[in-house]
């Protein structure tokens, strides 16, 4: 049975202990931090929650932090950060002295910090990391057609180092690693996705958790938050947790006005994926 929405984070908290919760589209638009949110997860820590912040972001989690702190989101909200950036670098350090090609943004270099990898162009690569389009606000993936037809050639492995499709930047929708490496699967490529809705960084999140906390986590009692069914839902019904599902994310345009939306249309995409969350708010609000 589809979920109803929930008017509040607060009636929800004290059945969990740990939250894994989403950045982008949850606690910030990428332009400006959503201060309910921040609030809410901050109001949980002091009950004595723990907050792991779980982004998929390609760059590692010190990196998110300051730029979390440059839009102004305080860090009251969270306890750490995991992120896809964090999971590609252990997967590119288990391929020392390897030769890679990078596809992305200049800013995303820091991803081979202190790593034993060679960048080089792709004529010469071992295998390729994707942390997005080079310049994602002129392009989109039909321009790596001609790029891809040469991995494909090569048979090179690409590491996803960002499994979304899109995330917002303002009030706009922005292409990420993941329209990319989606696009290089259906050509036949190996892609391995180092971020939601893929196992490995919950795994890390929990664990960091359980570290921070000093005991083990019952998985009944960790919840995820997140704007996206593909990564967000998916991935904490695969991972065995519960999800708390935010409308006014990347699927905000499909459900009708932001803050009134449609629910049979939001009850449809559910069931086209054919998972559920435990509950559904239009923002995270204590």
């Amino acid at each position: 049975m589809p979920p109803s929405f929930s008017v509040s984070f607060s009636a929800l908290s004290a059945n969990y202990d740990a939250v894994l919760c989403d950045v982008w589209g949850v606690i910030h638009n990428g332009v400006t931090a959503t201060l309910e949110a921040c609030d809410a997860l901050a109001r949980f820590r002091r009950k004595g929650g723990t907050v792991v912040l779980i982004t998929n972001a390609p760059r590692p989690g010190d990196f998110v932090k300051r730029f979390l702190d440059g839009i102004s989101v305080p860090t009251e909200a969270y306890d750490g950060i995991v992120s896809s950036g964090d999971v590609t670098r252990t997967v590119i350090a288990q391929r020392a002295g390897q030769r890679v090609f990078h596809i992305g943004p200049e800013r995303d270099i820091g991803i081979f910090e202190n790593l034993d990898v060679e960048t080089v162009p792709v004529e010469r690569a071992d295998f390729v990391v994707c942390s997005g389009l080079y310049d994602d606000t002129t392009e989109t993936p039909h321009h790596y057609d001609e790029l891809i037809t040469t991995m494909r050639q090569r048979d090179l492995m690409m590491l996803c180092a960002n499994p979304d499709i899109v995330v917002e930047r303002g009030e706009h929708l922005v292409y990420c690693a993941g329209a990319i490496a989606d696009r290089y699967g259906e050509a036949g490529g190996k892609v391995l996705y180092a971020g939601k809705p893929h196992k490995p960084i919950y795994e890390q999140a929990l664990t960091a958790a359980m570290q921070m906390r000093d005991k083990t986590l019952d998985r009944a009692r960790v919840l995820a938050i997140g704007d996206s069914i593909r990564t967000d839902l998916k991935g904490a019904a695969a991972f065995g947790i519960d999800c708390l599902f935010v409308t006014a994310g990347i699927h905000a345009e499909e459900l009708g006005p932001r803050n009134n939306p449609d629910a049979s249309a939001l009850d449809g995409m559910f069931a086209a994926s054919g998972v559920f969350p435990k509950a559904v708010m239009r923002r995270l609000e204590w």
